[in-house]
């Protein structure tokens, strides 16, 4: 059995071994500076970890690191990052913690008095920065850079300048890419465009001047006060992005295996974002048109993303098409392992909640990680629909042991 056909098997709801990914996208990631202590580890060829997602500073997982931890899926990414510049051509740099890295050429940084080190959008000095990454701090924070709203002259058409329709070099450069990939792993497609209301998006850190609602807290007050204004937004990007998944799909078939459609969160650590209704009105309509879609073109499974208590929204989530829920952060209220698999699990597939984040994994011992890692495994295997993942990226200076042990724990319940 390849890796392709474990997570095939797990996700049809067949008890075989427990799949793993990270790597797979850009919520199922590791800090470089984690990457760079795997590599250590095993022993593999001392090399700058190459930067997929600058944003957040996740490393690529390379090849003989996904081997040896036993990864069963590839990422397939779009051909720029969060800031707009290509991920193709790459030069190294050196981290504000002292780390070389290899980093897309075109970004452009600076590094202030304070210690802090701000990125400029499309790599263009000539706008204000669109990031900041604070001293001692490891990833990048979107910087706000809204005018004070003017509602007279609001346009929502302000919100979609990032919603383009991909060209014919770009279907091109995509069709070319995926056939150099490992097709007996599970293809993980990132390609953007899909993601509904995503806060991390708003602020539009790869635009050069962005127009319309670009302040979070404005965007999440705008669900109340401007509904139709929002409306107008996401029916906009959906015409679009289908548009998108047509021209990729005629190009590259069923050559990926599951779509990374979106990152929106609608859980905080202690419950809801919004309420259930505002999900049903505002976002569902939208995941439901991409979903159907995508189910009946294509044989791609379509994985949804949401931190925090989200209990509530789950049902819908099923109804909205999503095949898979991530990452399923059981420590948030309501969010019990055992409730949620037996309410939920035989309809929808966990893809992570392996381990904690926030606590055991960076702060527990490796002992501590081995047991949680054992019972979270023994509760979300049964009846399969789970692959594993922790809950949400590994975290920058989390200690090796511990991954390390996160990763022998479920090669040893799969033994």
């Amino acid at each position: 059995m390849n890796q392709k056909e474990r997570v095939n098997n797990a996700l049809k709801g067949i008890e075989s071994d427990i799949p793993i990914d990270f790597g797979g996208n850009p919520v199922t990631g590791i800090h470089c500076s984690v990457v760079e202590q795997l590599r250590a580890y095993y022993g593999l060829n001392k090399e700058p970890v190459r930067i997929q997602c600058p944003y957040q500073m996740l490393g690529v997982i390379e090849d003989d690191l996904r081997e040896a931890m036993g990864i069963d899926t590839i990422p397939f990414w779009s051909d720029s990052n969060m800031f707009g510049t290509s991920q193709d051509d790459v030069t190294e740099w050196e981290t504000p913690w002292g780390q070389n890295v290899l980093i897309s050429r075109d970004l452009e940084f600076d590094k202030r008095p304070d210690g802090s080190c701000m990125v400029f959008p499309q790599g263009d000095r000539g706008c204000d920065p669109s990031a900041r990454m604070p001293a001692d701090s490891f990833f990048f924070d979107a910087l706000v850079r809204q005018e004070p709203v003017d509602e007279e002259n609001l346009e929502w058409e302000h919100n979609t300048e990032e919603f383009t329709l991909l060209t014919d070099q770009q279907i091109r450069d995509y069709s070319r890419k995926i056939d150099a990939l490992d097709d007996q792993k599970w293809i993980v497609g990132n390609f953007g465009g899909t993601a509904i209301g995503d806060i991390s998006l708003v602020p539009g850190v790869q635009l050069k001047h962005p127009r319309g609602i670009r302040d979070i807290s404005e965007w999440y007050m705008s669900s109340l006060t401007r509904p139709e204004y929002l409306h107008n937004i996401f029916s906009y990007q959906t015409e679009i992005a289908l548009e998108n998944l047509k021209r990729l799909y005629s190009s590259i078939g069923n050559k990926i295996d599951s779509i990374y459609i979106c990152g929106t969160d609608f859980g905080t650590q202690n419950g809801p974002i919004c309420s259930p209704d505002t999900y049903k009105t505002l976002y569902k309509p939208y995941h439901s048109r991409i979903n159907t879609w995508i189910h009946e073109n294509t044989q791609w499974k379509t994985f949804k993303h949401s931190c925090g208590s989200v209990e509530l929204f789950i049902e819908d989530f099923i109804e909205a098409g999503f095949d898979i829920l991530n990452p399923i952060q059981w420590t948030a209220a309501g969010m019990g392992r055992t409730s949620l698999k037996k309410k939920y699990g035989d309809r929808i597939a966990f893809w992570g909640g392996g381990v904690d984040t926030q606590k055991t994994l960076p702060f527990g011992s490796p002992q501590d990680v081995k047991e949680e890692v054992l019972e979270t495994c023994s509760i979300f295997h049964k009846g399969g629909r789970f692959v594993f993942s922790s809950v949400h990226n590994i975290q920058a200076m989390t200690p090796v042991e511990n991954v390390i042990a996160m990763i022998d724990a479920v090669h040893l319940y799969n033994a």
